[in-house]
């Protein structure tokens, strides 16, 4: 068995226009004055980080890994969110979608698309040359308003969508195997990679990629009733990426797992700070242990009710009292005997 790494934070819900929220120096060392060892970096926030720089520049990343070590701090993986989002989007949000992109590509989505996926080709470059091994983004989404479908689909629907889907993946794909990261999908209702099925069918479609994977979020698990612990048993070869982050839910005689087109705080889904929500770390944080998962606790702070400064500084508590130290012999080795075949055989009575 391996030991998780962390506490690491998401720096995405902090970073901002005020110190020290607004350069990578800054960030730093607030989430190492929080207790954290890691930070994973939002690859859209420019004061943090010039993606197209870093995939071109070992000098560059060198320089970006001095400033992160400076604070006893480690880079765990690098994030394509937003721009992995774009790589798939269904016409009818393009409007919306579009404000995640350069004002440049607004209002055409093929010139869109083209820079998104620059953008991950970029990511899975400058991956390497910060020597990380992971990376995560988001599949976007061409059929999510046909998740419950009114009128029904037509036939064909479903997979003539993940076949275009693996079709604009797979280059990508293929990038990050050039730069040796493994590409992992946060699981994220929204996206048509948003369950276990989703998963299975989009990995099916792109040939069983071999970089192909998982981050783990239990958070969107809890809020579509999905049994989360059950999906590590299942996935555990996939997951290579691991948010921290805690959600309830209280369905009530009025709304329940659709939400009823409600705010965050009067969902009865809705994601809480670590502690102060459903999700049964105890168990996921064994599991984890149980299939040697080597990669980083990351939290990703989103909270209806908690301010983000007093989540960030209760989460590194938190996965630092979660994660388990795993044991290097058995319990019971004290009561052992030394090999010996003719006892073995003794017992068998052979």
């Amino acid at each position: 068995m391996k030991n998780i790494k962390g506490p690491a934070i998401f720096l995405a819900q902090f970073a901002g226009s005020e110190a020290p929220f607004n350069t990578l120096d800054g960030m730093c060392q607030w989430a190492a004055n929080l207790g954290y060892k890691g930070i994973q970096i939002p690859t859209w926030e420019a004061g943090l980080i010039d993606l197209q720089k870093a995939s071109r520049s070992k000098t560059y990343c060198d320089e970006l890994k001095g400033i992160v070590q400076s604070h006893n701090l480690e880079i765990t993986e690098l994030s394509t969110h937003l721009q992995g989002q774009l790589v798939a989007v269904n016409p009818a949000y393009d409007t919306m979608f579009d404000a995640f992109a350069p004002k440049e590509v607004h209002g055409n989505s093929k010139a869109r698309t083209k820079w998104a996926v620059q953008q991950l080709k970029w990511a899975a470059k400058a991956s390497q040359n910060l020597g990380l091994k992971a990376h995560v983004t988001f599949s976007g989404a061409l059929i999510w308003h046909t998740m419950y479908p009114w009128p029904q689909r037509p036939q064909g629907l479903v997979e003539t969508a993940f076949k275009e889907l693996a079709k604009r993946w797979t280059p990508i794909l293929n990038a990050f195997d050039k730069s040796g990261i493994d590409l992992c999908y946060e699981i994220h209702p929204g996206e048509d990679l948003h369950d276990g099925i989703t998963f299975e069918r989009f990995l099916e479609a792109t040939g069983n990629h071999n970089r192909c994977h998982i981050l783990y979020d239990p958070s969107h698990f809890v809020l579509q009733c999905l049994d989360y612990l059950a999906f590590i048993d299942i996935y555990h070869e996939r997951i290579k990426m691991f948010h921290v982050k805690d959600a309830e839910f209280n369905p009530t005689g009025r709304s329940g797992v659709y939400g009823g087109y409600q705010g965050w705080i009067d969902r009865p889904g809705r994601f809480r700070s670590l502690g102060d929500g459903q999700v049964d770390f105890k168990t996921i944080f064994s599991k984890l242990a149980q299939y040697d998962f080597d990669g980083w606790a990351v939290l990703e702070w989103e909270c209806c009710i908690k301010d983000g400064e007093q989540g960030a500084k209760e989460g590194a508590a938190f996965i630092r009292d979660h994660i388990i130290k795993v044991t290097e012999r058995a319990f019971d080795d004290f009561a052992g005997t030394a090999p010996d075949e003719k006892l073995n055989r003794s017992i068998i009575g052979i």
